[in-house]
């Protein structure tokens, strides 16, 4: 029975030992990489786009996007220069009426350390009515709008399914 207790106990300390070993190998020192804002200028760039795009105003795009800016969203197999994307975004309004771009909570300005990086990234709902079916379309994403030292839109990605986008 001694012998019993003797081997129950080495097998605590054992597991003990381990447990705080996994722990103390795990853990983590916490490290800021940025900072969040709920508001920023740049905020308010990203929805004077979104309000440019309804409005169909290619001329304030163009000053909101860098000459060298790209775009890209699901779907797509390579970015695109902005003056391709504004034509894109221009084609919607062929193909769909009744067309609503709505933000969904509220955006975001991630200022990361590391390379200085300035992001937006914001949710919304696209709607808008098939003119050739008539039917309703709904697209929820999320947009994310890297900015340049100059503070223009240098890079914009979408993540949504845009697979009910039949443009034909």
């Amino acid at each position: 029975m001694e012998l019993f207790t003797k081997i129950i106990a080495k097998k605590i300390i054992l597991t003990s030992c381990l447990f705080f070993l996994g722990i103390a190998a795990f853990s983590q020192k916490e490290e800021k990489n940025g900072t969040i804002y709920i508001k920023h200028p740049y905020i308010d760039v990203v929805n004077k786009s979104a309000k440019a795009y309804l409005e169909k105003d290619d001329a304030t795009n163009k000053k909101i996007f860098a000459d060298t800016a790209t775009f890209w969203v699901s779907g797509m197999t390579k970015r695109v220069k902005i003056e391709e994307a504004i034509k894109m975004w221009n084609s919607d309004f062929d193909f769909y009426s009744d067309i609503q771009q709505t933000q969904v909570g509220y955006p975001d300005f991630l200022h990361y350390m590391d390379k200085d990086q300035k992001y937006v990234q914001s949710w919304w709902k696209w709607s808008g009515k098939s003119k050739k079916t008539g039917e309703m379309i709904t697209v929820n994403f999320v947009q994310f709008d890297l900015f340049n030292k100059d503070g223009k839109i240098a890079n914009e990605s979408i993540y949504g399914d845009f697979s009910k986008m039949v443009k034909e």
